[in-house]
This record gives structure tokens, C-alpha cells and sequence, in this order.
């Protein structure tokens, strides 16, 4: 079963004469000039432009993986690819049940060269670092994997599997980010991208609310790590 996400249309005031390719439409003006086709794209079209959408309920950890890989470190990898992979190295039975572990994703970020950990470690050592990470909310009940992209202002831009990029109040942030562990990639070959431009023009500006999918996703296996080891 595919997650549920939250679907927002964009509204245009077209003319009569207006094409109605979904993808573009050419605008009437009041005294009968046209201008040109112009792209037509929905809020939910926009919001997956820098995030990765998950194709199954236990998904969202390759998702995130991938989001990381492509959007941030210049890495370009599918959800598809990463699930896969991932998939056939791991524990198949406990995957289907609870989904990708870090553990899972450390594994895979060797192979490409990237060395990567999860650390307890405050919000702000991350905002300083300047570093993208992958971190575990919980709401009502469920464990979900979304990405840190960027902080600003109070707000976090995060890169949901789910429901694409979206903006989170700081504290409420806090309040669902489950286990307190950042996981980065430290060491690697290319060098990350955070607070890109690109994501903050696709995060809506308008309050969502905050439920968390429904993906089992957990993240078993990794050591805990102090801040002398960040």
C-alpha cells in the first residue's frame, strides 16, 4: 500500500481559451494578447522536487537515504535503487516488519564511499556543522524517517519521504524527532549541501499539520555516540 500524502492544487484563472495541458496553460489578458505557455505545477509536485518519494509503508528509510544522497551530496540514487540494494543485504523478514535500520543505510553509504554514524547530539551542533542528516520522528504512534535539509528562523526544513519537503516549527520538531540521534554522513567524497535555496522555494509557507506517516521504520543496530566523537 503506497502512504498517504497530502495533496494541494494550485488554483490559476485561466480564459476561456485556455490550453489545459496539466503541465502548461497559456493565460488570456483582458485585452486579447496572450502570453506564452506557461508551467503548470501542483504544491505537491513542487514539494517533491528535492525529496524523494517512498513507494511502499516501510519504505521511507531508502527514501531518506536516497533524498540525502541525491539532493544534498550530489550523489544521484533512486528510491528504487537504494530499496533494493538495501533489501537483498539485509534482513528481509525484519525490513518487511519494521523497516530500514541505520544500520541498513551505514552499509550502504560504504559501498559509495561514504563513511556515516548516528550521534546524540543537540540540534544546534547540527545547525552549526552545517551538515544534512537523517533523524527518526515519532507521532501518534508511528516511527518515520525524514531528512534535515536545512534551519532557519526558528524552522526546520525537513525532506519527508511522505509528504515531500515541508517547514516544522523548531519546537514542535523537537517534541516528535524520537530517539535524539542525528545520523551523518562525516567522511566522504563529495561535500554536503545544506540550507540550498532550492529547498526553501519548495517548502510551503502555509502551517501543515504535523502527523507522521504511517511507516514502521526503526532504527536498530548503531552504537550511541557522544559529542566528542561528532
Amino acid at each position: 500500500m503506497k502512504p498517504r500524502t497530502l495533496a494541494c492544487s494550485l488554483a490559476l484563472l485561466l480564459g476561456p481559451g485556455a490550453a489545459m495541458n496539466p503541465e502548461a496553460a497559456e493565460l488570456s489578458l483582458p485585452s486579447g494578447m496572450r502570453v506564452g505557455a506557461m508551467p503548470v505545477k501542483s504544491m505537491k509536485d513542487l514539494r517533491f522536487q528535492a525529496t524523494l518519494r517512498q513507494q511502499y509503508d516501510f519504505s521511507c528509510g531508502s527514501a531518506a537515504l536516497a533524498t540525502l544522497l541525491t539532493h544534498h551530496y550530489g550523489t544521484p540514487v533512486s528510491e528504487q535503487a537504494a530499496f533494493q540494494e538495501m533489501f537483498a543485504t539485509g534482513d528481509q523478514q525484519k525490513i518487511r516488519r519494521e523497516g530500514f535500520s541505520l544500520l541498513d543505510m551505514q552499509r550502504f553509504l560504504k559501498q559509495r564511499g561514504f563513511t556515516a554514524n548516528g550521534f546524540q547530539l543537540p540540534l544546534d551542533k547540527l545547525i552549526e556543522a552545517k551538515l544534512p542528516a537523517i533523524v527518526l520522528i515519532a507521532d501518534n504512534g508511528y516511527h518515520h524517517f525524514v531528512v534535515v535539509k536545512g534551519a532557519e528562523d526558528g524552522r526546520i526544513l525537513l525532506g519527508d519521504p511522505s509528504r515531500g519537503t515541508r517547514l516544522m516549527p523548531r519546537a514542535r520538531f523537537e517534541a516528535l524527532w524520537a530517539n535524539r540521534i542525528l545520523f551523518v554522513i562525516h567522511e566522504g567524497p563529495v561535500q554536503p549541501g545544506f540550507n540550498l535555496a532550492a529547498d526553501w522555494r519548495n517548502a510551503p509557507r502555509a502551517p501543515l499539520g504535523e502527523g507522521a506517516s504511517r511507516a514502521q521504520e526503526t532504527t536498530y543496530g548503531l552504537p550511541k555516540f557522544g559529542p566528542g566523537d561528532f
